[in-house]
């Protein structure tokens, strides 16, 4: 697993513009572990390789740290599945409120055991659907994540409605534009730096006013 988390550890550095601390390195490893365990039973993400799963979900979701304000105090994950981009985000920025939204059970039982198992304060699992959101959580958050499979057109007016005034929506999109995708309904495609030399990332990103 020595390969792994030093990929990990400078590809974190590089993000963030510092290093992991032994308490984040610590979590980090944990996570990996809990879900490679899980993953031989449930197969609740795309691949058990560590390499992967560290190139793949950790490093990936940390980018999103790339475009959230530094002011962020509460966030949502929607659609969250295995804690993705929630998990990795919350254990760098600890001081984060997170809610972790998964419609489907399996996956909201694996979060729930993650949080449990990392002991990470203020994290919530929520298990249900954007839709089902709407009234008890409309305006609750500073921030919203997500790592798209449907259509992010679609999904990010869903999740604007569950941002305060000021807020922001960042949606993971595909890495090159479909060639029949429609425009987005709110916000923009921003582009940045990828994980690997002359690589780049793309999201959707919807600030409201």
């Amino acid at each position: 697993m020595t390969r792994p988390l030093e990929a990990l550890a400078k590809g974190a550095a590089a993000i963030l513009g510092r290093p992991l601390d032994l308490g984040e390195s610590a979590e980090f490893s944990k996570y990996l572990d809990l879900l490679i365990k899980w993953q031989k039973a449930h197969r609740i993400v795309g691949s058990g390789d560590p390499m992967w799963i560290v190139e793949h979900l950790f490093l990936d979701s940390l980018l999103f740290l790339k475009l959230l304000p530094p002011s962020l105090r509460t966030l949502v994950d929607l659609g969250s599945g295995a804690g993705l981009p929630g998990l990795p985000i919350k254990i760098v920025r600890r001081e984060l409120e997170i809610t972790l939204v998964e419609s489907r059970r399996r996956r909201a039982t694996f979060l729930s055991s993650a949080v449990r198992e990392l002991k990470l304060d203020r994290a919530y699992v929520v298990e249900g659907r954007i839709e089902s959101l709407l009234g008890e959580f409309s305006g609750r958050f500073d921030g919203a994540v997500m790592r798209c499979a449907g259509d992010v057109s679609e999904l990010i007016p869903l999740a604007a409605q569950l941002v305060s005034p000021r807020g922001v929506v960042i949606a993971a999109g595909p890495p090159q534009p479909r060639p029949l995708a429609r425009p987005l309904a709110l916000g923009e495609w921003v582009t940045v730096p990828g994980l690997k030399r002359g690589t780049t990332r793309r999201f959707a990103v919807y600030r409201r006013a």
